[in-house]
């Protein structure tokens, strides 16, 4: 087994493979690949750790440290699952973080997370999905990103999310990262210029499903439909594209995130538990 740091080389070869361990064996426990370069890039933001897990020259196992400050996460191979593999790499995991999430269908982890110390303490997020089989039209006045989008698509996401981007920073920490396309961050732009929505769909050709993650309105033009906009747009994209299902992710406590995806015929399939243990000392 060889145990080696996460390069940006290695984005298309992890993604190819999480695409295969969900057609084997179901979303349950490994998410859309989307999800990959936006905890590697987005959510570390330089800081953390990701170590790869290969048996000769396959992947076997992920380990990304450090999301939200004092979070991981965990995936191993579905042969891999339950095992004492997947044991030590989160007995693994360095005392300083703490706090991880399980989904409600994978009881192997639960039970695991359970024997190591860590306790369930929330719903952490409710897990949608929304069937294209049927047309969704385009709409007018949204556009995808461009790299010189980067300074107001900093200020849009600093509005919805209370974050801390510059212009500069979005830019070489995210839309010129591996697996990041501006194309694919569909914005609405204001009539003075700044950006009011935003979402960035990322694409599973191998088993056709497409992914929201994040989705978010500057906090001057909420309730106006815009996120709604962004939304649909990108789900016609996404029908073009050969997508039959598209999923999204939201913290269970945002009444406002649920309403938005209920309104647009999002279906919670499953959630997932927030667990966490108690800081070393």
């Amino acid at each position: 087994m060889l145990i080696r740091p996460y390069t940006d080389a290695d984005l298309p070869a992890l993604q190819a493979t999480f695409a295969g361990w969900i057609a084997q064996a179901g979303r349950c426990g490994y998410d859309h690949i989307g999800e990959l370069p936006h905890r590697i890039y987005e959510n570390l933001r330089g800081r953390g750790a990701v170590q790869m897990f290969l048996d000769r020259d396959s992947i076997v196992g992920l380990a990304i440290c450090g999301r939200s400050g004092d979070a991981f996460d965990v995936f191993t191979a579905p042969a891999l699952r339950g095992t004492r593999f997947e044991e030590q790499m989160i007995a693994a995991v360095p005392s300083e973080f703490v706090l991880t999430d399980a989904w409600d269908c994978d009881s192997a982890r639960i039970e695991l997370l359970g024997r190591l110390g860590f306790e369930r303490f929330r719903v952490w997020d409710d897990v949608r999905e929304l069937s294209l089989t049927e047309p969704v039209a385009a709409i007018a006045g949204v556009r995808g990103a461009r790299f010189d989008d980067a300074e107001r698509l900093a200020e849009a996401h600093n509005s919805a999310f209370g974050d801390d981007w510059t212009g500069e920073r979005y830019l070489n920490e995210v839309m010129r990262k591996p697996g990041y396309d501006p194309a694919r961050e569909i914005v609405v732009e204001a009539p003075d210029g700044r950006i009011a929505a935003f979402a960035v769909m990322w694409l599973d050709e191998r088993n056709r499903t497409g992914h929201f993650e994040p989705v978010g309105t500057h906090a001057d033009f909420r309730r106006r439909g815009h996120a709604r906009a962004v939304m649909l747009h990108a789900m016609h994209l996404m029908r073009e594209a050969g997508m039959t299902l598209v999923t999204v992710n939201h913290n269970a406590e945002n009444v406002a995130a649920l309403q938005l995806y209920e309104s647009l015929g999002f279906a919670r399939t499953h959630e997932t538990y927030g667990f966490r243990r108690p800081p070393a000392g």
